[in-house]
């Protein structure tokens, strides 16, 4: 069995809902489900790399018929082999290899090589993901300035000139609807860069409150917020870019977003700090109220 050594098109960065394909591979899966290999696709997969945000919710539309889209995951292929998640032997972009996004269907979806088909995404939960996404990293750059003070040494700053402590620290960030959860290990490593973190339970109601009141003073402002991209391939690398009052910030992400930070509506955050097997855990978690 032999696989197109062709890179996904995607248009999702962009922000369609809608797509026209031609379907170029069908392998069916151990599981039961087809594995489909499409020439361009509107729907966002998950990315092992950073699966912050989850798939879309989406159909394949294929003539009368219409088959939902039951996972959406990046994948690889050499030609020989179609590898999919953690299985993915490779970085991206290496030569030799096509990356794809992989939609997988129902076993008995009728679909075949070379049928042109029509993808619709779920409006509606993409763009309370979206809006999940923005709320995340607005809060993050929020959370580095609040605890900027906390740094004995310099570590690299983030897109406003903070210490990046979001970056430094993150273990695990996971996009919701209209929100975010975000854990950061306090540990050692974390300690010998130079954070102090005694004193930290005892303020964190003063740190929510700076937190938020960042986000409020933001939302007030209708910065415009897009995607910006190096090309239209899985591969690329695209940008999440907003206009806020101190400068535009520029971060790198794969994920889908709102278009200003005023469709977000009012944001807060909650803290709490955790023990796990005797390292602290904070976690933040980042609630949006679009209108």
């Amino acid at each position: 069995m032999t696989f197109p050594l062709i890179d996904t098109l995607v248009s999702y960065p962009a922000g369609a809902l809608t797509a026209t394909a031609h379907v170029l591979h069908v392998e069916p899966q151990a599981d039961g489900r087809q594995a489909v290999l499409l020439d361009t696709s509107c729907v966002h997969p998950v990315d092992v790399g950073w699966p912050d945000q989850g798939p879309d919710r989406a159909v394949v539309r294929v003539g009368d018929a219409e088959y939902p889209i039951v996972d959406c995951i990046v994948g690889a292929t050499d030609g020989s082999a179609l590898f999919t998640g953690r299985d993915i032997p490779v970085g991206k972009g290496t030569d030799g290899w096509a990356f794809v996004v992989v939609h997988f269907l129902a076993g008995d979806a009728a679909i075949a090589e070379g049928d042109s088909v029509e993808l619709v995404v779920d409006a509606a939960y993409r763009t309370r993901l979206s809006v999940g996404h923005t709320a995340c990293h607005l809060a993050s750059l929020a959370l580095n300035r609040a605890v900027a003070d906390r740094w004995k040494k310099e570590v690299r700053a983030d897109g406003l000139g903070a210490p990046d402590f979001d970056g430094t620290a993150i273990d695990v960030s996971l996009i919701v609807e209209n929100g975010s959860v975000d854990t950061y290990r306090l540990g050692k490593s974390l300690r010998k860069r130079g954070f102090v973190t005694e004193g930290i339970a005892e303020a964190l109601p003063s740190i929510e409150a700076a937190i938020t009141a960042t986000l409020a003073e933001w939302a007030t402002t209708d910065a415009a917020v897009q995607i910006e991209c190096d090309g239209e391939r899985l591969t690329d690398r695209r940008y999440w870019v907003c206009a806020l009052p101190e400068q535009t910030v520029r971060i790198p992400c794969g994920g889908t977003h709102a278009d200003s930070v005023a469709a977000l509506g009012p944001l807060r955050v909650a803290l709490s700090l955790a023990d796990v097997d005797g390292t602290p855990v904070l976690a933040m978690e980042t609630f949006a109220k679009p209108e």
